[in-house]
């Protein structure tokens, strides 16, 4: 009898634990993780129905986006997109796909959330807090003036910061101006002071990843590859680039400071396999395989509605405030990115949703018709 019981136990462990993919991964049906097949098959057929309407020649559709910005210029690489592809992860199990999401392709803002959590390796690791000045760290001059001496990294990582200056050739006036005005009517906006204002900001955010590369002194991708993405089996194609112009001098050596997105170029180029990795580290509170990977205080900081915009995390959406999917949980949180690339984390229902080159405007209805497909 006492045999018997402890196969029983054994069994019923093994049974509990939690799935997570080698390198194959592996596939389940809907069915056999409580959904229904239809409705997936349905869900699916509406992302790839409801495709972006960005050129494939990503240089053409950045400039139709962004090219009116005083001085604007393509300073980092580009690619050719891919057509829509993605993923539904459910208790760990691919249980939807479509398209090539081998694909390595540009992703944008999504990139914001892997510099976010670059961030959180140096807090993890107690290299820097939160609340500490900028100036502390990084005394080139870039945060000596009064305005700029008082942001945080607390500022950087939700946007509030209001840093003014030029970095790598583009001033933070001139990224995403109001429209209608002219050169001189932009420049001389009145700043908010820092943490009193949130504004959407690739200058500042590529400052984030500048003041990193000072704290780490080595490039950040190798950082983001070592404590992160080979621990969690993504594969070798991905890569994240700077510009043209942000290659900067640490400790005597050439290193370039990558973006936080690709409104100018750059950023991480991803497929949507890799993608679905790291949602599912996230969607496991920073552990892979019985290893902290990112600490739950991370990750519960991150998800902090910002002081000044409810929808916004440290470099995370959150669902909620004005860009609230209605009808779906405040629990959800995902990295979007420009031409409709979404990372999205459910974690109500154990779930992970990587959608590529999906019309923005469709991106909620599409996880609400994933979710529905629950039985």
């Amino acid at each position: 009898m006492r045999f018997v019981f402890l196969l029983f136990v054994s069994f019923n462990v093994l049974s509990q634990s939690e799935y997570y993919p080698g390198k194959d991964w592996v596939e389940q049906s809907p069915n056999s993780q409580g959904l229904d097949n239809k409705l997936i098959s349905d869900a699916i057929l509406f992302a790839e129905e409801n495709e972006n309407s960005v050129s494939k020649d990503l240089r053409i559709s950045i400039l139709n986006s962004f090219g009116r910005e005083p001085g604007y210029r393509i300073k980092g690489p580009t690619k050719f997109r891919g057509e829509p592809n993605g993923l539904i992860i459910k208790n760990g199990y691919i249980i939807g796909k479509w398209g090539d999401v081998e694909r390595v392709d540009m992703t944008f803002s999504v990139t914001k959330s892997y510099l976010s959590t670059v961030t959180a390796i140096a807090y993890d690791d107690g290299i820097i807090n939160l609340d500490d000045k900028l100036k502390k760290y990084v005394w080139d001059g870039k945060f000596d003036d009064p305005h700029n001496s008082r942001i945080t990294w607390h500022h950087l990582l939700n946007q509030s910061s209001e840093w003014s200056g030029s970095l790598f050739g583009t001033y933070d006036w001139a990224d995403r101006p109001p429209k209608g005005l002219s050169i001189e009517e932009i420049k001389k906006q009145k700043l908010s002071e820092p943490g009193k204002a949130y504004k959407y900001n690739d200058v500042r955010v590529n400052l984030l990843s500048f003041s990193l590369l000072n704290v780490f002194r080595e490039a950040l991708p190798k950082i983001l590859k070592a404590r992160v993405m080979d621990e969690i089996g993504a594969s070798s194609t991905w890569r994240w680039y700077g510009y043209d112009n942000s290659m900067v001098i640490m400790d005597g050596v050439n290193v370039q400071s990558v973006s936080g997105g690709g409104h100018f170029g750059g950023g991480i180029f991803i497929n949507s396999l890799d993608h679905a990795r790291f949602g599912l580290l996230f969607l496991r509170n920073g552990e892979w395989n019985g290893k902290k990977i990112i600490s739950k205080d991370w990750i519960s900081k991150m998800k902090i509605p910002s002081e000044n915009n409810p929808s916004y995390g440290y470099m995370w959406w959150l669902n909620r405030g004005d860009r609230k999917w209605q009808d779906l949980s405040e629990n959800i949180y995902y990295g979007s990115g420009f031409g409709g690339n979404y990372v999205v984390v459910v974690p109500d229902y154990d779930m992970v949703i990587v959608a590529r080159w999906i019309d923005s405007s469709k991106i909620g209805d599409f996880v609400r018709k994933v979710i529905q497909a629950h039985k």
